[in-house]
């Protein structure tokens, strides 16, 4: 049986402290603020990330370097036999198409999965890994099933403020102005490799009711009515813990006996919509892992 070791990147929402714990190893994304760069959870936390953000900085996302790729792999490839690399959506960021290019040379050993996730349902698929990993299931067996149910996953997303989109160009100038005024909160959603728009609502309190709603639709007919035991869910924010935390009380009796879960969204998403966002999501687990 193979050796196989799990390696994601920080957009999954796994800090180094985490995944040293369980054992993967985390490619930390890089940011380039003010012309220079930074590295998540190495030299820039969440809170000096806001900090930065709020300040009118200068934020670009960008990739892990092909250097840095080849040389985590080359020295997990000394104590494993294969590496499943689960990187963030390749509707999202280039980093997928790349990494899938540099382990053509690895005949085989590095499998790179595009399962078109982001934060807590990109987390969510490396637990699977891990656990069909357990299971015996070779590097490529493990990428083909994560593969296959990338679609098993729901994210709604709604921010407090239109400021961010705006800057990266995702709203006109005109449409953020005439939001704004209107106090316009969008809904957003991540349902396959891309942000798109899913709904506009009149205030935080609508926008929420949208993306509680629209979850309780999946569950009903995507999902076919899945049981609390067979998916996660998750609720995520940017910033601020306390809105999440009341979020969730709200969230609680539509979905009785479900264990939520809070966590921050990873700062490659946050970048784009700014502090006050919240989001509600979920992932059906993988059939080969019987929970």
């Amino acid at each position: 049986m193979s050796k196989v070791a799990i390696m994601t990147d920080s957009n999954s929402g796994m800090t180094q402290m985490h995944a040293k714990e369980i054992g993967i190893t985390v490619v930390p994304m890089p940011f380039d603020i003010n012309g220079q760069q930074y590295f998540e959870d190495i030299d820039l936390t969440q809170e000096q990330f806001y900090e930065k953000l709020e300040g009118d900085a200068d934020v670009k996302t960008s990739q892990p370097s092909p250097e840095y790729l080849l040389e985590t792999w080359d020295k997990l490839l000394k104590e494993y036999d294969e590496i499943v690399y689960i990187p963030m959506s390749s509707g999202l960021s280039g980093s997928c198409s790349t990494a899938k290019m540099l382990a053509e040379d690895y005949d085989g050993k590095v499998q790179v999965v595009n399962n078109q996730r982001i934060s807590v349902t990109m987390r969510s698929s490396v637990y699977d890994a891990m656990e069909l990993a357990k299971q015996g299931k070779s590097a490529k067996e493990i990428c083909e099933i994560l593969e296959r149910e990338k679609l098993s996953s729901s994210i709604y997303i709604t921010v407090d403020t239109l400021k961010y989109l705006k800057k990266g160009g995702r709203l006109t100038p005109a449409v953020a102005a005439i939001g704004t005024l209107l106090k316009i909160k969008p809904v957003l959603q991540i349902q396959g490799d891309k942000l798109d728009s899913f709904a506009k609502a009149r205030n935080m309190k609508a926008a929420r009711q949208i993306m509680i709603d629209a979850m309780k639709e999946d569950f009903e007919k995507r999902f076919g009515g899945i049981d609390k035991h067979k998916v996660t869910l998750c609720i995520a924010y940017t910033k601020d813990r306390a809105l999440a935390e009341d979020f969730k009380k709200e969230v609680e009796p539509h979905f009785p006996g479900y264990d939520i879960h809070i966590d921050p969204l990873s700062l490659s998403v946050s970048c784009h919509i700014g502090p006050g966002a919240l989001a509600l999501a979920c992932s059906q687990y993988v059939p080969e892992l019987d929970k």
